[in-house]
């Protein structure tokens, strides 16, 4: 296997690449907090228009199925593109969208339909932008700080959401969606800004031969075709490297396990505890405060030197806190607030480590297609667990529910870490 974490992956000095990076994350964690704003102000309209929880289910939908159908395909197209294009396209595209449902919005009303497009369309651009962000770090950045920058931007994502949920309740009372939106449209113009002012030059066809072919081909059958042998061909490269292709399925089975649990928080807190919405939303600021104490702590400490021992550890600190969430009674939540704490720690702990892994082993030329296949996966997970929890949940409480899947959590780990590929990963080489 070519040693890719010796290839010069990141341009200039130290303080070159910690400039680009600087202004991009900078740009990211705007964007992200300007985001989660419009998110909650756009489930609030749901719920206060129609007070339907399957129009709320409808737009979870809405939210996940273009990365789920476009996201492998999208990846091939951020292989081809160099990144800047692709992450000032995503962001510019995005704020195309919200400045439509704004304009919707000041004729006086805004349907409920136009915000479930918008919804859709604004996932089409977080398709491309997300491969692309993940992309960027391994071509700038030297991979020995691979782990470290996975936390630093673990805790950019979690710390702009926290920031965005508690400014939107402030903003939505005051000044409606409309502000929401044009907020959204500022936030990603000043992320473009920021991307351009990074002066990015890496990714795209130059990266590698894959992408020549392609660039001749002529018809729109043809250039499907070409997109298509790129995708498959991106899942090879993936499937060569055992490890990272067992991690992924093992991560799809954490995902199926882990979605549901975040929904049964409130039903936790208001039914079984007895609490009160206020108490709900402790739970929440407690779980986001939790990912970005874990955060920190990636990005300071990188990790056991196995960074697959760290995964399993994570994923049996999340299963240990998610089982004894579920033993506690009516009395215990304040013990509740300790275990979502816990929760929430593991969480950019366990996924840190795995974006890391695939940045520095995977070939760059293949990063868009191998996150955007990464990021397809997962998100086809996310509704298979939430239909499952809400086939069974209601049947045996959301308590036992906790417990069955910390269980399934403890073992999944023992499973992981009982794969010799996956044990063995940071020495292992690739297969043909």
């Amino acid at each position: 296997m070519p040693d890719h974490a010796s290839a010069n992956r990141f341009e200039g000095s130290s303080s070159s690449w910690m400039l680009k990076l600087g202004f991009v994350w900078g740009g990211e964690l705007v964007s992200v907090l300007t985001s989660s704003i419009l998110q909650m102000g756009f489930i609030w309209h749901i719920t206060f228009t129609t007070n339907s929880a399957s129009m709320l289910s409808l737009a979870s939908l809405a939210g996940f199925l273009p990365l789920a159908l476009f996201g492998m395909f999208a990846g091939a197209i951020v292989d081809r593109l160099p990144l800047k294009r692709t992450l000032v396209g995503a962001d510019l595209f995005i704020a195309a969208v919200s400045a439509i449902v704004a304009a919707v919005s000041l004729t006086g009303s805004l349907p409920v339909w136009v915000v479930m497009v918008a919804l859709f369309f604004r996932a089409i651009g977080n398709a491309f932008h997300t491969p692309a962000f993940q992309a960027l770090t391994p071509l700038v950045a030297p991979p020995k700080h691979l782990t470290r920058l996975a936390g630093v931007t673990q805790a950019v994502q979690s710390g702009g959401y926290i920031l965005g949920t508690a400014i939107a309740a402030v903003i939505y009372p005051l000044w409606g969606l409309t502000a929401m939106i044009a907020l959204d449209v500022a936030g990603a113009l000043f992320a473009t800004a920021a991307i351009i002012a990074a002066h990015l030059d890496v990714g795209g066809v130059s990266a590698g031969d894959s992408a020549e072919a392609p660039a001749h081909a002529s018809g729109v059958l043809s250039r499907l075709r070409a997109l298509t042998s790129e995708t498959v061909e991106g899942y090879r490269v993936l499937r060569g490297y055992r490890g990272l292709f067992a991690l992924l399925w093992c991560g799809f089975a954490f995902t199926f396990v882990f979605s549901p649990i975040s929904a049964l928080f409130p039903i936790m807190t208001l039914g079984h505890f007895g609490g009160t919405t206020g108490d709900a939303a402790m739970a929440e600021i407690v779980f986001s405060v939790g990912m970005i104490v874990g955060s920190a702590l990636l990005a300071s400490w990188g990790g056991f030197k196995n960074r697959a021992f760290t995964v399993v550890a994570a994923t049996a600190l999340y299963g240990a806190a998610t089982l004894g969430a579920g033993l506690l009674g009516n009395d215990g939540f304040p013990l509740f607030l300790a275990a979502s704490f816990l929760m929430g720690f593991s969480s950019p702990i366990y996924s840190g480590p795995q974006t890391a892994l695939m940045q520095e082993k995977i070939p760059p030329e293949y990063l868009g297609r191998v996150f955007g296949l990464y990021g397809a996966i997962m998100s086809w997970a996310l509704p298979l667990g939430l239909a499952g929890s809400s086939l069974f949940a209601d049947v045996v409480g959301a308590p036992v529910w906790f417990v069955g899947a910390g269980a399934a959590m403890a073992v999944l780990a023992a499973i992981t870490w009982a794969i010799p590929s996956i044990r063995h990963i940071e020495s292992a080489v690739v297969s043909a």
